[in-house]
């Protein structure tokens, strides 16, 4: 049974006539005749009874109808998205780090859909950690993801897009505070509240604190800044965390590290090499090449609110951010 012959069938059966359908499905009638005499043998069981030139439907050839409504109706259905996908539609699933969920993901989207040829795409968003991103790659439950790299991953290509300011936070009221910036060996004098060490920050940070030879005291770990903050904020020891809005916005002293540039950078990841439909491939380029200016107008505006909304003694240190371009 073959798809030419269900859209035979529902023609003879509309039409009740295999001249007029063989004439508007543009075959030969007697090939269209033993397309359905086939079709008959292979169920076992009569479809049609000729009346004169006319053919009607038996009970079973009526039942057949039905489910062949269904079918091609489905066919129909999906060869329709299909379409859509290929054209200015599509569905893209990205996933991504706590982060870059208050500002870089929904102003990336957002200047993408406002892109006349995407504003059909579709988008679903999901907040997790870089290692369950990268299987979520491999699984194909993510078309793209933002976070950590991750080595020994040859499949997938990384692409940086964005670098973050480390830097220390310490309660309201902390001896650290005095000082307009801190030294590295400062990280060893106060309990460290640490990122999850299996998270991209987390393996960040601790290869850091091995490199400088720091004997860091981490009395507890968190997934995300947000986190961080609340427990700096409360007086359970100070943090070395990326600057974020969650670090901005939080109760907590700002200082930037005296005596190391230390940044983080966040990749854009997708599996290489492999099929993408066109709206997947849009946002890549977009996220690569088209995003970057908008990206970096958006956040100096946004920046440039947050100078004025609070009082300079707080502005300990500025926000780098960097897109990449290519």
């Amino acid at each position: 049974m073959t798809l030419n012959q269900l859209e035979y069938f529902q023609k003879v059966a509309t039409l009740q006539h295999f001249r007029q359908a063989a004439e508007l499905l543009k075959i030969s009638q007697p090939s269209l005749s033993r397309s359905m005499s086939l079709l008959e043998e292979e169920l076992g069981l009569m479809l049609f009874e000729h009346h004169g030139r006319n053919v009607v439907l038996t009970k079973s050839g009526r039942a057949f109808l039905e489910h062949v409504n269904r079918i091609l109706e489905e066919v129909h259905i999906a060869e329709h998205k299909m379409k859509q996908l290929a054209g200015s539609g599509g569905h893209i699933d990205i996933a991504y780090v706590f982060p870059l969920a208050n500002y870089y993901i929904p102003h990336t989207v957002r200047s993408f859909l406002d892109i006349d040829r995407n504003k059909h795409v579709t988008f679903n968003f999901n907040q997790t950690h870089t290692a369950d991103m990268i299987q979520g790659l491999k699984s194909d439950r993510h078309d793209v993801i933002f976070g950590s790299f991750v080595a020994d991953e040859p499949d997938i290509s990384f692409v940086p897009i964005l670098n973050q300011n480390m830097v220390v936070i310490t309660p309201k009221e902390h001896p650290l505070v005095q000082k307009e910036s801190v030294c590295c060996s400062d990280l060893t004098d106060y309990p460290l509240i640490g990122y999850d060490r299996y998270s991209g920050l987390g393996g960040f940070t601790r290869n850091f604190y091995k490199e400088k030879k720091l004997n860091v005291n981490i009395v507890c770990e968190c997934p995300d800044e947000n986190a961080i903050a609340a427990l700096v904020a409360e007086d359970f020891g100070i943090a070395l965390v990326a600057r974020v809005d969650a670090v901005d916005q939080a109760n907590v002293t700002v200082l930037p590290l005296a005596d190391a540039d230390l940044t983080h950078t966040v990749y854009m990841g997708y599996i290489r090499d492999k099929y993408q439909i066109p709206a997947v491939k849009r946002f890549i380029q977009f996220v690569k090449r088209d995003g970057a200016v908008a990206l970096i107008s958006a956040q100096l505006l946004f920046l440039c609110k947050k100078i004025t909304a609070r009082p300079r003694k707080n502005l300990a240190v500025g926000v780098k951010l960097s897109y990449a371009t290519n």
